[in-house]
C-alpha cells in the first residue's frame, strides 16, 4: 500500500514535548505537589489521553473526569493530551504518565513497552461493556460498491497505530488482496479523515462508529450522501490503563476510584466514544483486548507501526 502522511510528527521529538498538561485537583491541601504518598506519587497523577478528537474539545470532558478522580483520591490529576499515539506510548514508557487511556491497538504497544495494564473501560447505562466498529465510506454516487473496488483509489486513514483508523482497514485491504493497489493518506485523525471525504479530496475514508455518531449529531456529516462499503468486527472500547511499574497499592486505589465514579462524571467522555446513554466505568483486563493482541501478531505489527 502506498501511504502518504498528511499530518505527521517525529516520535523521537515527542518524548517530553508531546504532552500538554492541565490539572484538576480536589483542593489545595489534598493535592499539594510537595505531599507525596504511595497513592499520590510526587503529589500528582499524570493522566495521558490519546488525541482521537480535537484536543480543545476533549480537554473539558477529561477535566470533568479528572476532577472527580482527584476528589476520590485526594490527589491532583493532571490531564495530558498527547500529540499522537506514539507520543502517548513513549510517555508511559519513560515514566511520564502514571495512567493513560489508549486505543485498543495502542494499548497492545503500551503493554509491550511499558507493561501497561488495563483497569477500566466505558460501560453503558446498564453497566455492560461497550464496543464500536471501524468502517470505510464512499460518496453515495461512487462506483465503488465493495472493498475490492477500491483498487486504484485513494483512501483517507486516521493516524498511524489507530485501531479503526489504520490497522483494521489495512487488514481488510490486505485480505482483499489490494493493499498494494490503494493509495492511503494519513489525514491526522478520525475527524480529519471524515473531512477529507466530505471535501472530496479522497475516493474513500475510514470512519468509525464513534466519529460517525459525533459528526452526525453535530451536523458535520450527512449520512444520506455517503455509503458504507466495509464494517469491521466489534472492537472493545478504549481501556484506561496503569503503568506496570507502579506499586500495587497505587494500582488498586486508582482502579477502585475509577470504578466508583458516577456516570455523570464520565458521560462527556463516553459521548466521544459512542456510548449513549452513558453508564459507569467498568472493570476490564488485558484479556479483554486479546483480539487486538492477536491482530498485531497476525499482521506483524510492532510499536514502529505507530
Amino acid at each position: 500500500m502506498k501511504k502518504n502522511t498528511i499530518l505527521a510528527a517525529s516520535a523521537v521529538a515527542l518524548i517530553g514535548l508531546g504532552l500538554t498538561g492541565c490539572s484538576a485537583s480536589a483542593d489545595d491541601s489534598g493535592a499539594n505537589a510537595d505531599t507525596a504518598s504511595v497513592t499520590c506519587p510526587d503529589g500528582k497523577i499524570r493522566f495521558g489521553i490519546l488525541p482521537y478528537e480535537d484536543p480543545e474539545r476533549l480537554e473539558p470532558a477529561y477535566q470533568t473526569l479528572a476532577a472527580a478522580l482527584s476528589e476520590k483520591l485526594d490527589c491532583e490529576v493532571e490531564v495530558s493530551i498527547t500529540e499522537d499515539y506514539a507520543a502517548e506510548v513513549l510517555a508511559m514508557e519513560n515514566d511520564q504518565l502514571e495512567i493513560a487511556q489508549f486505543g485498543p491497538l495502542g494499548f497492545v504497544f503500551a503493554n509491550q513497552r511499558a507493561d501497561a495494564t488495563a483497569m477500566v473501560s466505558f460501560g453503558d447505562a446498564e453497566g455492560k461493556p461497550t464496543t464500536y466498529t471501524g468502517g470505510i465510506w464512499v460518496p453515495k454516487d461512487s462506483p465503488v460498491q465493495t472493498i475490492e473496488d477500491l483498487k486504484g483509489k485513494t483512501l483517507a486513514l486516521g493516524s498511524p497505530g489507530s485501531t479503526s483508523g489504520d490497522a483494521l482497514p489495512m487488514s481488510a485491504l490486505k485480505d482483499a488482496g489490494i493493499d498494494e493497489d490503494v493509495t492511503a493518506d494519513y489525514a491526522g485523525g478520525h475527524p480529519e479523515a471524515l473531512l477529507a471525504l466530505v471535501n472530496g479530496t479522497v475516493d474513500a475514508a475510514q470512519i468509525n462508529s464513534q466519529t460517525l455518531a459525533t459528526a452526525t449529531a453535530e451536523g458535520t456529516f450527512d449520512e444520506s450522501k455517503f455509503r458504507q462499503i466495509w464494517t469491521s468486527e466489534e472492537i472493545p472500547n478504549d481501556p484506561i490503563t496503569v503503568r506496570g511499574n507502579m506499586p500495587q497499592e497505587f494500582k488498586d486505589a486508582v482502579s477502585e476510584a475509577l470504578l466508583s465514579l458516577d456516570a455523570a462524571d464520565v458521560e462527556k467522555v463516553s459521548g466521544f466514544l459512542g456510548v449513549d446513554p452513558a453508564g459507569p466505568l467498568i472493570r476490564v483486563t488485558n484479556e479483554t483486548y486479546k483480539p487486538l493482541f492477536d491482530l498485531a501478531e497476525t499482521m506483524g505489527l510492532t510499536e514502529k507501526d505507530v
